[in-house]
């Protein structure tokens, strides 16, 4: 009787050692976290906040450089946890990226997903996706939070596939000028909601102009791109300080969105050209710059 009691506190035993480890293991596992764009709900509200229009012909909106900044924002709420992504969904005839969909998709970390247009240039099933998306990526415990920027009432059940695998769902919405831009049955079901202001569009979203800017000289190489941003770095290194250039570098290859745009800004006077919609001369202005910065230290 004694030789069965003392084995089976040694089978307790055993299984609380195995329990430790899988916790500790679990303890030192980083939480992740993913950002679903719905493309649509974005150039609607953010055009209309910023432009005044939601007709995506009649403004520019730097996609990268505001993924850049979304991706900087989850980095400051999800402050323990990494980026598994950035899902942007939006709408193609026949699902065929556009240019501007496929210079999103060569971005680093941006997965895009399209579903198709119909003769109203109205999206069709990209709701679908995103559910698709946030239910696979829970249930596989891929990730733990969700940052989910759209307002459609459809994403409701997106929202309750994720959190019946244990995910959180943060709804961003974006300001509307008037009333709402978000269904109220998305804000009810969410676990916190966050709306981004006019000044957080603002240096992504311009309208357009009759007259494109384009210099006499062309489109500059991306060698010419890449020099200034080592220059842009080069100067900012006397003017800004060491010691804030450095705090820069444990976020590489990301910039905070208010450097990112300075940045931005200051080449595009240097080269006389503009860098919105560029995707592979950004990533060479940004490549330039990391690559001096990196060097003095």
């Amino acid at each position: 009787m004694n030789d069965d009691l003392a084995a089976l506190h040694a089978r307790i035993d055993r299984t609380n050692e195995l329990l430790q480890r899988m916790l500790a293991e679990v303890a030192k596992t980083p939480s992740t976290h993913a950002i679903f764009v719905d493309a649509g709900y974005l150039y609607a509200a953010a055009g209309r906040l910023v432009a005044g229009t939601e007709d995506r012909r009649a403004f520019d909106l730097d996609a990268e450089g505001l993924i850049d900044a979304l991706i900087d924002l989850a980095r400051t709420v999800f402050a323990d946890s990494r980026l598994l992504r950035v899902y942007w969904y939006d709408g193609a005839r026949r699902r065929i990226h556009t240019a501007e969909q496929q210079s999103i998709a060569e971005l680093p970390d941006v997965k895009v997903r399209l579903g198709n247009l119909n003769a109203n240039n109205q999206q069709k099933g990209v709701d679908s996706l995103i559910r698709s998306d946030l239910e696979s990526l829970a249930r596989h415990r891929a990730i733990s939070d969700a940052a989910l920027l759209g307002g459609d009432e459809d994403l409701v059940s997106a929202v309750e596939a994720a959190q019946g695998y244990g995910a959180r769902v943060h709804l961003w919405g974006i300001e509307a000028p008037e009333g709402r831009n978000q269904a109220d049955p998305l804000l009810w079901e969410v676990d916190s909601q966050r709306t981004l202001d006019l000044d957080f569009f603002k240096p992504y979203v311009s309208r357009r102009t009759a007259a494109a800017y384009e210099p006499a000289g062309g489109r500059p190489t991306r060698e010419d791109v890449r020099f200034v941003g080592a220059q842009i770095a080069a100067k900012w290194l006397g003017s800004r300080g060491r010691e804030t250039l450095m705090e820069l570098l444990p976020g590489h290859p990301y910039l905070p969105g208010s450097v990112d745009q300075d940045l931005l800004v200051e080449a595009e006077g240097l080269l006389q050209y503009s860098l919105r919609g560029q995707a592979d001369l950004r990533r060479a202005l940004r490549d330039g710059f990391w690559d001096h910065l990196q060097a003095q230290y």
